[in-house]
């Protein structure tokens, strides 16, 4: 029999006290990354941890606790930042389409930067600060001519939402000068995401680190603050392997150490979402069924699509598994056999894993889906069919905290109003 243990707690265990489908992060596993990149990466580099890949409160305050700051794309990410005890002057905020209210609330709280992603932003932020008789830290993010290859989802040398193209910038040599209530303080730049080649890394922040002393020299934009994106990649799939990090960091931190002796009093930051937390989660769904049709076996269990699209891989060209594990049952070598595993939605979208190989299944037996602590049910359509968020326990020191209650029918019934019985009358007949 096998029984996956969590700091020693069985999954098993963990299933019966919160249910499931269960998200379980390991907090051992997020404290000991922070702890190598602060040790391997140069001392001037800080790690802003992305809170789109996992907004969790509980999460990002563990993060914190062992020296991420924070990068945030809306008001409820800030708020979410602040709760968990980051303090402002270490919260950036990021994205295309920010509201009124998000840019207020920035300047109102006084974070780190602004990052200015289009110059009818940059006008509403000179608006907002002159109402408050301040000047607004401001970073612009900007869309670079060039792109290096291995950068996953590229996000340089293209048209994008994102960003203002760097030719636009060079044809503005008064930009710094133009907003009063503005301080043009920083650049920032990313160029992909999931990158696992060390090689493309260091080229981008090589050339990133260019861009900007570039166009500083041509807009007046001051280098407070240049933030090299990040987009360090995990590996899932067959054939992929993860970044050697110490490899890494021997090529990058002289390039660092080169540009802050250069500008030694800019702040210099790594965003990083999926690379701090994806190794330290395990989605955990229970089998309902297990049945075969036309020679295949299927294990319908109680989470898919809806709680894990990333798992599922809706939007990818190619489907490919990510790493999937029996938790509890007969994990007997000789009886390995081919699944699929499936969700409970109405849809053949909603499955975890096509043709994996794992003992043989049986109602009940709890499967994990590793490495799965990023973009998980805060990017899934998690009231498909209206069943809500799944529970999520953080287990720290050998203890497990719930740090999410799983929705209950009542909760999402809540948010919803029945019009008045006298508005449902049957219509007219047509005569």
């Amino acid at each position: 029999m096998t029984d996956e243990r969590i700091q020693g707690i069985p999954a098993t265990a963990l299933a019966r006290e919160f249910g499931s489908p269960l998200y379980i992060y390991d907090g051992d596993v997020l404290a000991a990354r922070m702890r190598e990149l602060r040790t391997l990466l140069h001392s001037r580099l800080e790690v802003f941890f992305s809170l789109k890949a996992n907004p969790n409160i509980s999460v990002c305050a563990l993060l914190h606790a062992h020296g991420a700051r924070a990068e945030v794309s809306s008001l409820t990410e800030l708020r979410t930042a602040l709760r968990a005890g980051i303090a402002p002057d270490d919260i950036i905020f990021l994205g295309p389409g920010k509201s009124r209210a998000e840019l207020a609330a920035c300047l109102d709280e006084g974070i780190a930067a602004l990052v200015c992603e289009s110059f009818g932003e940059l006008a509403l932020i000179d608006e907002l600060a002159a109402e408050r008789g301040t000047r607004a830290p401001v970073a612009i993010r900007v869309n670079p001519a060039f792109s290096v290859k291995g950068s996953g989802l590229t996000m340089g040398g293209k048209p994008r939402q994102f960003g203002i193209d760097e030719v636009q910038l060079l044809a503005e040599p008064d930009l710094a000068r133009r907003y009063a209530h503005v301080r043009l303080m920083g650049l920032q730049v990313y160029m992909g995401t999931r990158i696992l080649g060390e090689d493309t890394i260091v080229e981008n922040t090589r050339r990133i680190f260019e861009l900007a002393e570039r166009l500083s020299a041509v807009t007046g934009c001051g280098l407070e603050m240049v933030d090299i994106g990040g987009g360090l990649g995990v590996a899932y799939f067959d054939g992929e392997q993860d970044l050697d990090l110490r490899s890494l960091t021997i090529r990058l931190n002289p390039l660092v150490d080169e540009f802050a002796g250069r500008h030694p009093d800019a702040r210099l930051i790594m965003e990083l979402g999926r690379y701090l937390v994806a190794t330290a989660g395990t989605y955990v769904v229970q089998v309902r069924y297990v049945k075969e049709s036309l020679g295949e076996r299927f294990a319908v269990t109680d989470g898919g699509t809806h709680h894990h699209m990333a798992a599922v891989g809706i939007g990818s060209f190619v489907k490919r598994n990510f790493p999937v594990r029996l938790l509890s049952g007969d994990a007997d070598p000789s009886g390995i056999e081919e699944w699929n595993v499936t969700g409970p939605l109405c849809t053949p979208n909603d499955t975890l894993a096509r043709k994996v190989r794992l003992p043989a299944l049986r109602r009940g037996d709890l499967i994990g889906v590793l490495r799965s602590g990023a973009y998980g049910p805060t990017a899934s359509p998690v009231h498909f069919l209206s069943h809500g968020y799944p529970a999520e326990v953080l287990v720290i020191d050998g203890r497990a905290h719930l740090v999410r209650e799983a929705d209950r029918p009542e909760d999402l019934l809540s948010r919803q109003r029945l019009v008045p019985s006298g508005a449902l009358s049957p219509l007219t007949p047509a005569p």
